[in-house]
């Protein structure tokens, strides 16, 4: 359903004019696909629930909406807080107003979760168990500290092997960063890219062969989409047609597609932590700190704005809680 269809008749003028606005502030904000996505489906929702313009509806009105979220879906307090972030940025980006009971809404309190860290064996058996490209992205994601969407991201020009780095671009908060590349990975990163580069070859040939580029580039650059360095490192299987260019091109290999090995890998291995891909980041950390790496240095490493969020690794290191020894021990 539409943002027209969530009203009156009579209103449904005024909310196309609100839908295109949200649209557009959406893109002049330069946000990410994933907040476009999940603001703009909240904001529609939002109106759904009342049917009314938003200029008529006050502080009783959304928490009425975001108290039907929690008695209804069951939200945590994560989901509470992207809703209402996504009513805030209606009235704040979109109207331009400052209504006087945003102050007063209770922001959810998110509980403090401890991360899910592998041992290094339950690592190694994880990985025994995988295999293929899959496999590939695991290590990559343990061995540099990646998450799932900054690995399928990777391109071509991301690896530089003679600096033994990885150039992850435009990750969580729009940030680039640089991390390790493990010397182990090297030669099989290496014999992967000689595989997808002969793929490359054979789509080009076959009139196809591009690929995604980002913001104005395809305009600024027309030949950069079948240039090699701007190939995926972990391309799809399939290509698809692009409908306002025609293109045939290869999206990157969806994250889910890991994501459901590293759970069956888990399986598989007799794990019984409730581990997933994002584990593997949290091992890589854990780890670095094991080893005696200084936490600044590891901050840098995971892209995190501030160190407090780094130091929740050093709660879950193999030494017990707080470095005490049991007196049963």
């Amino acid at each position: 359903m539409s943002i027209e269809e969530t009203v009156n008749p009579m209103d449904k003028s005024s909310i196309k004019l609100l839908r295109n606005q949200v649209l557009l502030t959406l893109r002049e904000g330069h946000y990410s696909p994933r907040t476009h996505k999940a603001y703009f489906g909240w904001i529609r929702r939002f109106l759904r629930f009342h049917r009314r313009h938003p200029l008529e509806l006050g502080s009783n009105d959304v928490r009425a909406y975001l108290d039907e979220l929690i008695k209804t879906r069951n939200i945590t307090a994560s989901t509470h807080q992207q809703a209402l972030c996504a009513i805030v940025f209606l009235y704040r980006q979109v109207l331009r107003i400052e209504p006087p009971w945003v102050e007063s809404l209770v922001r959810p309190r998110k509980p403090g979760r401890l991360p899910v860290v592998l041992s290094r064996d339950e690592v190694r058996r994880l990985l025994d168990v995988m295999s293929g490209t899959t496999r590939l992205m695991a290590q990559i994601m343990y061995g540099s500290g990646l998450r799932v969407m900054e690995c399928a991201h990777l391109r071509v020009k991301d690896i530089d092997f003679d600096l033994g780095h990885i150039v992850v671009r435009d990750g969580k908060g729009r940030k680039d960063r640089i991390t390790l590349l493990p010397n182990q990975l090297r030669p099989i990163l290496a014999k992967h890219l000689e595989a997808i580069r002969a793929q490359n070859e054979s789509d080009i040939a076959d009139g196809a062969g591009y690929v995604e580029l980002p913001g104005a580039l395809a305009a600024k650059y027309p030949s950069a989409a079948r240039e090699w360095p701007w190939q995926w490192v972990f391309p799809a299987t399939r290509q698809y047609r692009h409908q306002s260019t025609g293109q045939r091109r290869r999206h990157h290999l969806h994250e889910t597609v890991v994501q459901r090995a590293c759970k069956q890998a888990v399986r598989t291995a007799g794990i019984s932590k409730p581990a997933s891909c994002h584990s593997l980041r949290h091992s890589f950390a854990t780890h670095l700190l094991e080893a005696g790496y200084d936490i600044r240095t590891i901050q840098e490493l995971l892209g995190h704005r501030d160190v407090s969020t780094t130091m929740i690794y050093t709660h879950v290191l193999n030494r017990g809680p707080f470095g005490v020894r049991s007196p049963l021990d």
